[in-house]
């Protein structure tokens, strides 16, 4: 449990250092984290794609949170 939020944290934070180039708080890095991975792995998923260990779960959620992030600034 807790290496996942540890995941979700890190995750969160490279992907709002991709795409804004600034930290967004552990709290938003981590609800980042964990809704990029699920995000991530939904879509990777739906697209015949999957990931294993830490390190690929950790890709998945980066990507997803990069998802995330574009969607919410096309919205917003």
């Amino acid at each position: 449990m807790i290496g996942y939020i540890i995941i979700g944290i890190a995750a969160g934070f490279v992907a709002s250092k991709i795409y804004k180039k600034e930290g967004s708080g552990c709290f938003v890095n981590l609800l980042l984290g964990i809704a990029g991975g699920w995000l991530g792995g939904m879509v990777l998923g739906w697209l015949g794609i999957t990931a294993s260990g830490s390190i690929g779960n950790f890709v998945v959620s980066v990507i997803g949170a990069i998802m995330l992030l574009w969607l919410w600034n096309k919205l917003s």
